[in-house]
């Protein structure tokens, strides 16, 4: 069987555009020179340990200590929850292995 050969397609070539007579002109900007200015430095002075305001010791009822007071309760009621839940369990399986060792 013989296959024919799709004619080529002939592209013409596109005309450009004539250039416009009022073309735009460049504009020459000039930079401005700025001076930096130079940055002195601050006189030398030594650290002094501030004293503390509050003491190490003293205890301040604040927002926070009651939100971490809150947090500390569920987590301990959460902890105990699940050791009461480990303990049903075991109890539950002993028992269970007990029935069945007795039959």
């Amino acid at each position: 069987m013989a296959t024919t050969k799709a004619a080529a397609t002939k592209k013409t070539p596109t005309k450009k555009a004539p250039a416009s007579a009022a073309s735009k002109k460049k504009s020459v900007t000039t930079k401005k020179v700025t001076k930096k200015a130079v940055a002195q430095s601050p006189e030398v002075r030594s650290f002094k340990v501030a004293k503390s305001s509050q003491k190490f010791t003293d205890f301040k009822l604040s927002r926070q200590t009651i939100y971490w007071i809150i947090l500390i309760a569920f987590i301990i009621f959460a902890q105990l929850w699940i050791i009461k839940l480990q303990v049903d369990i075991g109890s539950l399986l002993d028992s269970q292995q007990t029935q069945i060792t007795t039959n």
